[in-house]
Formats: C-alpha cells, structure tokens, sequence
C-alpha cells in the first residue's frame, strides 16, 4: 500500500481560490445575467468600493448592495451541483484540487467518495463557515488535516 500524504490547509487553501475563479466565478456571472441584473446591485457595489479606496470605510459600510435571495439560492445551490458533479466525474477533485494534485477520499478505506458524502461535505462548508471559519482553520492543526466538513462527512483530503 501506498503512503497516505494528507493534504494542509495552504495547499487546501489554493485549490479553494482556484475554484473560486474557475468554478464559482463563472457560475456567477451566468446567474448575474440570467437575473437581468436583478442579483444585486452593481451600481451601489461600485459605489461602495470606490468608499473603502478612498479610505472612508464607514461610509462603505452604511449601506450595503441589495441583493435578491431567489437568485442567491440559485447561485448557492449551482455551485454546489457543479462541485458534486466534478468531485463524482473527477473522482474527489475539483478544478482546483486536479491543480495542486489533491483529491478528496474515504477517511477510512482512501477509496472514492459516495453522494452522500460528497453532499454532506457540501453542506459542511456551511457548518464551517458559520463557526467563525474555525472548521477551516482546524485542518491547519490536525494530524490528519481533516476539516470539520471531513469529520461530518467521513472524508480526508490527500495527495494524488
């Protein structure tokens, strides 16, 4: 058998932010024009970045860009499918993770990953952001490198 190399958080981390770009960036751009605009409003998000530039935060801060939670849903739950179909097509890999060569497994057998698996890790990601990010930053501090995401799910994130 093989040696196991559990993934870190930095390699982890990179392949979350090429996904972002190749996965969810995408996906948002489709939706934004699928809304007719109706998404959220460019206009008052332009307005508050040229703010927070010109270093007046507060007023950056004081009104935030509306945005319409039928076309947020949209975007959340396609990003989600999307990440499901290239973990089952690419075996526990995303884009990002095919990048850096790493891919999600069975924390148990190291074998390919189950729908149920691979939703519950999904839905993880929600249980770790909401913690402060804590299930995230966990990985960096764990033997294992597993998230709280992995723990709910069963699964590790290693090497190729």
């Amino acid at each position: 058998m093989k040696e196991i190399k559990y993934a870190g958080f930095w390699i982890r981390f990179i392949a979350s932010f090429a996904d972002t770009i190749f996965l969810a960036l995408p996906v948002a751009v489709a939706i934004y024009f699928l809304s007719d605009g109706n998404w959220f409003d460019f206009a008052q998000y332009q307005q508050n970045m040229t703010y927070a530039m010109s270093g007046n935060a507060q007023k950056a801060l004081a009104s935030q860009p509306q945005t319409s939670l039928k076309w947020e849903l949209l975007f959340e739950i396609s990003v989600l499918v999307v990440t499901v179909v290239f973990w089952k097509k690419w075996r526990g890999a995303t884009p990002g993770k095919k990048f850096v060569h790493i891919k999600i497994v069975d924390a148990k057998t190291f074998e390919d990953i189950d729908n149920k698996q691979a939703i519950t890790r999904s839905f993880g990601y929600i249980v770790s952001t909401l913690l402060l990010l804590i299930g995230f930053i966990m990985v960096a501090f764990r033997n294992d490198k597993r998230g709280l995401h992995d723990l709910l799910a069963g699964t590790v994130v290693i090497y190729e």
